[in-house]
């Protein structure tokens, strides 16, 4: 009544290959990121990057991030704590020299208030 037809066997995507998490980057791979992120005159990617890097926040809670999140009227804090969205959990983390100044930058040239997002869309501007 109905025919079976056979189909072939395929073998699983990840079959012989090593599956495992990424490497982390290296001191001079972050380095010379920093360097061609700097040369570019890309602030906003600096200070992504920078701040991405000190912080080692999920994405979700990273793009939330607000300027009260990191400083307290003009000056951007040295530590800054954030509760995860995931886990529920507080997270503190120290922000570097580096970090500081690229943000400070990045806060003047947006003229960001401190109840704005850090990093708003690119697409929308709302």
């Amino acid at each position: 009544m109905y025919d079976m037809i056979p189909y072939p066997k395929k073998s699983s995507w990840n079959k012989g290959k090593l599956v495992c998490q990424k490497r982390p980057l290296k001191l001079k791979e972050v380095w010379s990121i920093r360097t061609r992120l700097d040369l570019a005159n890309n602030l906003r990617e600096l200070t992504m990057f920078n701040l991405a890097l000190d912080c080692k926040l999920r994405a979700c809670d990273f793009i939330k991030l607000k300027v009260m999140d990191i400083a307290h009227g003009k000056k951007i804090q040295s530590r800054a704590m954030l509760i995860q969205q995931k886990t529920g959990t507080p997270v503190q983390f120290e922000i570097t020299k580096k970090t500081r100044t690229a943000l400070q930058k990045w806060i003047s040239f947006q003229s960001l208030r401190s109840s704005d997002y850090l990093f708003g869309s690119r697409v929308i501007p709302s």
